[in-house]
Order: structure tokens, then C-alpha cells, then sequence
């Protein structure tokens, strides 16, 4: 069996559903490959269904939030209601963030992340979020890529690249099935990574790009990972039992984390225990222990939660998401590395032309690490999605061009789907082109981004 197209997008997650439906819109034959069954990468089978704010998230994450909000119960704008490091905004206290549905927020309010102010709650103040149901975000993405006339297969990964370092040819699916494509969009990084592009891990010392809150020497370190799990309210007040062969104390650190709590339209609330696990320490377990003991820390968290704050008791354990939610993996080796000093200097006085995302996360590192607040926005350049090898490949998502502090700030899923659009649009002007990624005037991809409702040129400053 086989399949023939012009472009084929590896990985269905934010990027690469991003990619495929802006591709398929602007003309270009498309194929989309997901491995899972559901179609969202993090966003959904990880459980990270809650959209921080951030600037820049306009085009298909703003479209996608229209199509969620005509769903009864699919999705709500969010704010923070307690915090636990606020203690006037801690009344009963919380182990952490609680983050409950402002029925009087509109998408607008969601495209700031508050990290110019210097005041912590002053910034807490003004964040707006997004929280919605996976089911439902794959069913929206699912009608837009059908209706766009983009091929989707799920459920079957990449086994086998057909690649050199000049070109990407083909792969072989599990199921045997064949894809031939002129054009790549790799959101999974396992393309780039057989066709030969340079792979970065861990942390970059600081003489790499003079950053200067990077480790003086290289180190295997990663962002730390999060187990997400959701609880449902229930009729009575119980403390659920622990299974007995797991420990009621923290065995893992030196006391139970903080949480983020954020409730759905229906009343459940979705639980992110910060962190589950030191990044290092998942990425040196194999898939299978990791999960296990993640399950045990999950439980035994959730116990004590009950167990310390009685408002806990009137929820059940409804479940743990089937997949881990990674902040940080590894990346690949691009044409322009986003590092420290273009998040610091902002995109009014960046120097690139061909910006095609912002973002204002600042760099956000889990795990007991300095989080450092930025002056402003900043702006995610086209060279950051040109790998150093093939000329028919582009990447997009957490794996994109990225030092590992910056990957820390532009890791989050609207911003990622700003990086998917821009790839996507990328691939049409090639095809329409007949020119190689690298070749396309920056100037043509802006002005068909912006075409698209990506905002790029409306900041102060720019």
C-alpha cells in the first residue's frame, strides 16, 4: 500500500494539526500522521487542556478556541481564584493555584501572560486562560482538517524513514502503509533526527550563546515532567483509600509539591502536581517504569491532598491521563537557535525579519529552578524551523530551534500552533514557489500569516 502527496506532517499534536490545516487550506495536498488515536499531542492524551495566556496566539488557536465555545460544556476562559504564595488570595488555603471559570472573559483577554508587571499578584490579576475538554478538541481540529481536504491517519506511527541528509523521500507506517511526499513538516523529531540533523539534549552551557542564566558548564538537565490527573465533585465526603503498597509520606522529595487546579465547565477539576518528576530522572527510566511509579506518586499525592485539605474530600479520583506531559525532550539543530537574549531583548528591538510568532511565557523551569520574568514580547524567527539538513524538512513544535532555557518559555501549545501555521504556510508558498524552504522571502510568509489572522505587525514597536 501507499500514499502519494505533496506534503505529509509528522506528529498531530498542536504544531503539527496546525501545519496540516493551513497547508491544506492555502491548496497543498496533505497528509497528517498522528501515532495516537487522539489527535492533540499534550493538549489532550497528557491532559494539558488548560491554554495559558500568552500573546501572540492568533490565527488557527483563535479560530480553534470559536469552534470549542459553540460546544456546550467544551470549553471556558479561566482565572486565578487562590494562589497559595498570595495569602490574601488564600482564603481557605490551597496547596498551590486555584484557577476557576470567569464567565465575563473573552478570548482577547487571554494573549497576556502579565509577566511585564513586576508584582506577582499584579500579574495574576489580569491572566486569562483557556480550559477545555480533549474529546472535544479533537473533534474540532478533526472537522476543520476535513473540511480543508487534509488526509489523516491515526492510531499508526512512523517505523521507518526513507532519508538522506539531502533529502526526505518516505516512511513506512506500522501498518505497512507507505507515505511519499515532495515536502516534510517533522513535529515528532524523529525524521530530523534519521535524516541526520544535529540533536541537542540538556542543558547548553553559557558559552553557546552567551546567555546569561545559562550553567556554566553543559549538563544533562531537563525541565521537569508533570502526570496530570482529574477529579470529579461527588455526594458525599470520603477519603479515598490508599492502596497499601503505596507509601502515604513523599518518598521521592522532601515534601509534597504544589499543584495547579483548574475547573472544567462540568466541575472537575484538572490536577497538575508540580512536578511529578525531575526531567533527568524520567528521561533515564524506561516508558514503562516511569509510568508506574509516576501512577504511585499520582495516588499517594492525591491522598494526602484529602487527607490535609478537607474541600478534597467532596471529589473522587476520576483518572490519570494516559500519557505524561513533557516540557522538555530534546530538539533540533536549526538554522537560528532562539536563546536567552532574544527573549530579553523583546521583539520590538529583535533584528530578525522573519519573525513569524510571539510569544510572552517567560522562561519557566520546574523543578525548584530560578524562574526568570521577561520585559515584554518576544519573537519566535522562520531560521528556527529550518533544520540543518534537508532542504525539502521543516520543524515545528517543542523540538524546533530552540536553546533549552528559551525552549522553556516557548514550549506552550498556542505557541506552538502559531509554529505549525507558519510551517504550513511555509509549505504552500514552496509549492507555489517551486522554491526550497530555505529560499522563501520572509516577506511572502509574514504577509500570507497574517492573511491567515496571525497578528505580527500590531505591538508597539513594530
Amino acid at each position: 500500500m501507499g500514499i502519494s502527496t505533496v506534503l505529509a506532517v509528522i506528529g498531530g499534536g498542536s504544531a503539527g494539526c496546525a501545519a496540516a490545516l493551513a497547508a491544506a487550506r492555502l491548496g497543498v495536498d496533505t497528509v497528517l500522521i498522528e501515532r495516537e488515536t487522539l489527535l492533540g499531542g499534550t493538549s489532550t492524551n497528557a491532559g494539558v487542556n488548560c491554554w495559558e495566556p500568552v500573546a501572540g496566539a492568533t490565527g488557527i488557536p483563535r479560530e480553534l478556541y470559536g469552534e470549542l465555545a459553540r460546544i456546550p460544556g467544551a470549553a471556558a476562559i479561566y482565572r486565578c481564584n487562590r494562589h497559595f504564595l498570595l495569602p490574601e488570595w488564600n482564603e481557605p488555603p490551597f496547596p498551590g493555584a486555584e484557577q476557576t471559570i470567569d464567565p465575563a472573559a473573552c478570548y482577547e483577554d487571554t494573549l497576556c501572560s502579565g509577566s511585564t508587571l513586576a508584582d506577582y499578584a499584579g500579574q495574576l490579576k489580569i491572566r486569562r486562560g483557556i480550559v477545555f475538554e480533549p474529546e472535544a478538541w479533537h473533534s474540532c481540529m478533526s472537522q476543520l482538517l476535513r473540511k480543508a481536504g487534509c488526509r489523516v491517519i491515526c492510531g499508526s506511527p512512523a517505523v521507518a524513514v526513507d532519508c538522506d541528509s539531502s533529502r526526505v523521500r518516505a516512511v513506512e507506517l506500522r501498518n505497512a502503509e507507505r507515505i511519499e511526499a515532495r515536502m516534510w513538516i517533522d513535529c515528532s523529531g524523529e525524521i530530523a533526527r534519521q535524516a541526520g540533523c544535529p540533536v541537542l539534549v540538556g542543558r547548553e552551557a553559557r558559552t553557546a550563546w552567551n546567555e546569561p542564566d545559562a550553567p556554566d558548564e553543559p549538563t544533562p538537565q531537563m525541565n521537569a515532567m508533570s502526570w496530570i490527573f482529574r477529579v470529579t465533585p461527588a455526594a458525599e465526603e470520603a477519603v479515598e483509600p490508599l492502596p497499601p503498597e503505596i507509601p502515604e509520606n513523599c518518598w521521592w522529595q522532601s515534601g509534597f509539591p504544589v499543584m495547579v487546579a483548574t475547573r472544567y465547565p462540568n466541575g472537575d477539576l484538572n490536577c497538575n502536581m508540580l512536578p511529578t518528576m525531575d526531567g533527568l530522572e524520567f528521561s533515564r527510566m524506561n516508558p514503562a517504569e516511569a509510568a508506574t511509579e509516576c501512577a504511585r506518586r499520582v495516588r499517594s499525592y492525591w491522598h494526602y491532598l484529602q487527607l490535609a485539605y478537607p474541600e478534597f474530600r467532596r471529589f473522587r479520583f476520576l483518572r490519570l491521563f494516559p500519557r505524561p506531559g513533557i516540557r522538555e525532550s530534546f530538539r533540533i539543530g536549526c538554522r537560528y537557535m532562539l536563546n536567552e537574549n532574544d527573549m530579553l531583548r523583546g521583539v520590538a528591538a529583535a533584528e530578525h525579519p522573519d519573525i513569524v510568532a510571539w510569544s510572552d511565557h517567560p522562561m519557566d523551569l520546574h523543578g525548584g529552578e530560578r524562574v526568570v520574568r521577561l520585559t515584554g514580547v518576544y519573537g519566535i524567527p522562520y531560521r528556527s524551523l529550518l533544520p540543518l539538513g534537508p532542504e525539502n524538512l521543516l520543524v515545528a513544535g517543542r523540538i524546533a530551534g530552540f536553546s533549552s532555557l528559551a525552549a522553556s518559555g516557548c514550549r506552550l501549545s498556542r505557541t506552538m500552533m502559531q509554529l505549525g501555521q507558519a510551517a504550513g504556510c511555509a509549505a504552500a508558498l514552496a509549492h507555489r514557489s517551486g522554491k526550497s524552504f530555505p529560499d522563501l522571502k520572509p516577506v511572502e510568509l509574514i504577509a500570507l500569516l497574517e492573511a491567515g489572522g496571525v497578528r505580527l505587525t500590531s505591538l508597539p514597536g513594530r
